[in-house]
């Protein structure tokens, strides 16, 4: 068998040397560079990619029986194709935040420094806890203690800028402030979150906010600066800090009556501290792969180059397809060294590392017959890397790839190969008109002629003439009786028919429409199956195909969102039997129906010897190993987190395997005992996306959507138009999943607020005339909204703007995407404008997948028809 060598496999171009070119970047980590080795320019003008048809001198490769590669030089003309991809990826960088309290110049006078040494545009949103305050308000500190250049939010806080200070021992930049600290015996504390401008996220401490005390006393808080704690990171809109629920850690009987009341607090005297606490930074990055053909004219088979930026351990996911249905195939050997094929589908390949550490490079072959190649690139274990939700392509020449039941005629000179007629007795109709066609030539010739000096005569060349239209007629009749033979064949066309819908958990058939049946007060009734069972006759007319129902199993908190026993499915909205009876209900009128199931975190039943609630009961009775082990609150005794942390409850270890059967074994239980037909996934931020593949995999759904909640980027207040790297967030958790699940589209929700709030119209266009949100990167993903049960109803997080319902409706349902409806909105004076829509998308068959065309002033054409 032939192997390739990539040691020695580099290009040659100009002076040899290699050119790189940086792009510009969404934050100032350093990225690696996107480069070509190609002597001519490349421009690149806002697009992903750029081709190069006659740009590189490559080696040339010849198979042979050795195990080497036999290398030559060739020139320029013999490479078929290059082309570049950008994509992005997220990194992540750890760094510390640092607390100090020293004295200043004299006995009386403290200097509080909060610092952070990542690079970034850090801001202190701080304020005071007074001494007689309850809970955890805040108040305005005193003029003097604000430092110059902060701006004061409403009445409560203070926003003051970071500043690059000074640089620590390894080089890195140190952004910090100083307070200096009036001394005020009203002022017991100074709280404050820290939050970088350039993400939009916010960082607190032990998920509350921090907290440096400045009388000494510190009550039974336990997110006080000065001991040795974890520092979490919860991306979200500010307003969103406090929502979260947060067990107090049981005290003995001893603490409990240590005296909580003022009359017993313990006042000590101020003492200096400094703290560093770890933090985890996400940054977006910036990278390039390159891809260049040429064929090889001896085994007539295509070569590839594939070399990248990316760091770390790369590995190539790919196989060739045949046509533009881009069906995966798999290439015939040899394949490069290490290859392995994967479910008989692909083959993977590891790159191997260039020689000056830049970067990774590797070498493929495909036959000719086929007619792209296709990859995607694997980074580390868990990160994979795509073109913008699509798998990467690369079209080889049409010219050398026309399938051969397309060659049907073949025209040589002037004859036509067609098939002998009746009657012809085996005569070659091409043979006998070439003997007319020779036959007139040599009667022109003779005509022409001037062989002797005696002219012929009038009379003869007027007999040579007609003697020449006997021969061209008969040619003609002969080629005429042919032709209806040959045009019949070719306008035989098969009638087309339409595919049949294609069911995917990610899409359904592309052609749903979901309404959220329920809002954050529905549990109070306690029988809200039986209400929403008498509307499903109403929700089907009006054009709904999917119904999201509320979580249904038992639960700390009434809503459902905090679940104890899974397969206790009595519930606030109502029991077992009715929630059984209301899905039946909506299948009779054909309305799928999701079931809201929490697999992020779970409440347990009882206590360890340390007095943590970490042990589990019910038929799923885990104990304290089906928790992460990172869990700041629970001391969980599994492995570490491979998402966030939600503060509230335990967070459950999905990669051990008895969590993960259990899981997939509750979730078939569900579809086969309840008739649920797909999922709506809550906090899917808390654990990795390639964990609800393996769930989904397993249980088969006709639809599911997670809810991946991030903040937006935002400076100063001020909506960046920029939010890229908010959707690329999302986007890549639904890659984790491998497609199987959509998420929700938070990014054109927050986008739609500033849009027509303050009729900034042209926010609904990213830079490269797509919508801004996932629904322009991967529309078949995205489910798009304006309001759930958490930003509207009662809790009223983060409502969409007041009178402007209807626009963004008219938005997210003429637009690509799974819309969805809140339920509110249907019971409102919006339900005949929202059946208008619905009926006006049904019509034009607006799907998931529909084209988007935005023009100046906002003239959108959705499948040329809306």
């Amino acid at each position: 068998m032939s192997t390739i060598v990539l040691d020695p496999l580099l290009y040659h171009c100009g002076k040899g040397k290699q050119r790189f070119q940086r792009r510009p970047k969404f934050n100032p980590l350093k990225s690696c560079s996107s480069f070509t080795y190609c002597t001519n320019k490349l421009l690149y003008r806002g697009r992903r990619t750029f081709f190069n048809r006659n740009s590189c001198t490559l080696p040339v490769l010849r198979a042979s029986s050795t195990n080497a590669g036999l290398l030559e030089p060739f020139e320029s003309t013999d490479v078929l194709l290059t082309e570049t991809f950008f994509v992005k990826r997220t990194e992540k960088l750890e760094g510390k935040i640092s607390v100090g309290l020293a004295q200043g110049k004299n006995q009386n006078q403290w200097e509080l420094t909060i610092g952070c040494n990542l690079s970034g545009k850090w801001i202190l949103h701080w304020g005071v806890s007074l001494i007689d305050d309850s809970g955890s308000e805040w108040d305005q500190p005193p003029k003097e203690m604000i430092p110059p250049g902060s701006i004061p939010i409403k009445d409560y806080a203070i926003e003051t800028p970071l500043k690059k200070s000074s640089s620590s021992a390894l080089g890195d930049a140190v952004h910090e402030v100083k307070i200096d600290l009036v001394p005020d015996k009203a002022i017991a504390a100074i709280n404050f979150v820290l939050k970088d401008e350039e993400t939009g996220t916010w960082y607190q401490h032990k998920g509350r906010d921090f907290k440096v005390p400045l009388l000494g006393y510190h009550g039974g808080d336990g997110n006080i600066v000065g001991t040795k704690k974890g520092l979490n990171l919860w991306p979200g809109a500010l307003g969103q800090l406090s929502n979260f629920i947060v067990k107090p850690e049981p005290n003995s009987k001893g603490q409990e009556s240590s005296g909580e009341s003022g009359d017993t607090k313990e006042k000590n005297y101020l003492e200096g501290f400094y703290e560093e606490l770890p933090i985890v930074k996400e940054v977006a990055v910036d990278n390039s792969v390159s891809v260049t053909v040429r064929k090889c004219p001896e085994t007539t088979k295509y070569i590839l180059y594939l070399e990248t930026d990316v760091p770390g351990d790369v590995t190539v996911h790919w196989g060739a397809c045949r046509d533009e249905t881009r069906k995966w195939e798999i290439p015939a050997a040899p394949h490069p060294p290490e290859t392995t094929v994967f479910k008989k589908k692909a083959l993977r390949t590891p790159l191997q590392l260039k020689k000056d550490g830049k970067g990774s490079c590797g070498i493929f072959t495909v036959e000719e017959e086929f007619g792209g190649f296709l990859f995607v690139l694997k980074q580390n274990e868990n990160s994979w890397l795509n073109n913008q939700g699509e798998d990467f392509y690369i079209p080889f020449s049409s010219s050398s790839n026309m399938p051969v039941q397309k060659k049907q005629i073949k025209l040589e000179d002037t004859g036509v190969s067609i098939k002998s007629g009746e009657g012809s007795e085996g005569v070659s109709v091409t043979a006998y008109t070439v003997g007319i066609i020779k036959e007139i030539r040599n009667l022109v010739t003779d005509i022409s002629s001037q062989k002797t000096p005696k002219k012929k005569t009038k009379e003869a060349q007027e007999s040579i003439l007609q003697e020449i239209e006997k021969l061209a007629a008969e040619a003609y009749s002969i080629f005429r009786s042919s032709t209806p033979t040959f045009t019949e064949e070719i306008l035989e066309t098969p009638k087309p028919v339409e595919p049949p819908v294609q069911i995917s958990s990610g899409t359904g058939s592309g052609f749903e429409i979901l309404c959220q049946g329920f809002n954050w007060e529905s549990h109070k009734s306690g029988r809200w199956y039986v209400e929403l069972k008498e509307k499903a006759a109403e929700l089907s007319s009006l054009g709904f195909t999917v119904l999201w129902l509320p979580p249904p199993t038992e639960s700390v908190s009434p809503e459902g969102y905090m679940p104890k026993d899974l397969y206790n499915l009595n519930s606030r909205y109502g029991n077992i039997d009715e929630l059984k009876d209301v899905v039946k209900t909506f299948h009779d009128v054909g309305i799928k129906v999701l079931g809201d199931v929490v697999l992020n975190h779970r409440c347990a039943q009882f206590q360890n010897q340390n007095g943590i609630w970490n042990i589990f009961g019910g038929r799923l009775n885990w104990d304290d190993r089906a928790i992460v082990s990172d869990d700041p609150h629970f001391q969980g005794r599994g492995n570490k987190s491979s998402g966030d942390n939600f503060h509230a409850a335990p967070n459950i270890d999905h990669s051990q395997d008895f969590v993960r059967n259990d899981i997939k074994e509750w979730l078939c239980w569900l579809r086969k005992e309840i008739g649920y037909d797909g999922w709506r996934l809550d906090f899917v931020r808390g654990f990795w996306g390639g964990y609800v593949k393996d769930y989904l995999d397993a249980s088969e759904p006709y639809f599911a959507v997670g809810e991946y909640w991030d903040s937006l980027s935002y400076t100063y207040g001020e909506m960046d138009h920029n939010q890229d790297a908010h959707r690329q967030r999302i986007v890549d958790w639904i890659n984790a999943t491998n497609g199987t699940a959509g998420a929700f589209d938070v990014t054109t929700k927050g986008i739609l607020h500033s849009a027509l709030q303050r009729c900034e119209y042209w926010r609904l266009s990213d830079q490269k005339g797509k919508p801004p949100g996932v629904v322009g990167w991967w529309p078949s993903r995205a489910v798009t909204f304006i309001e759930n049960h958490d930003t509207g109803s009662t809790q009223g997080h983060w409502r969409f703007p007041g009178g402007k319902e209807m626009q963004g409706y008219a938005y997210i349902l003429t637009h690509p995407g799974t819309p969805s409806v809140f339920f509110d909105h249907i019971l409102s004076h919006y339900k005949s404008e929202i059946a208008a829509l619905i009926t006006l998308r049904q019509r034009n068959k607006v799907n998931c997948r529909s084209a988007v065309s935005i023009h100046d002033l906002l003239c959108v054409l959705i499948t040329s028809k809306v």
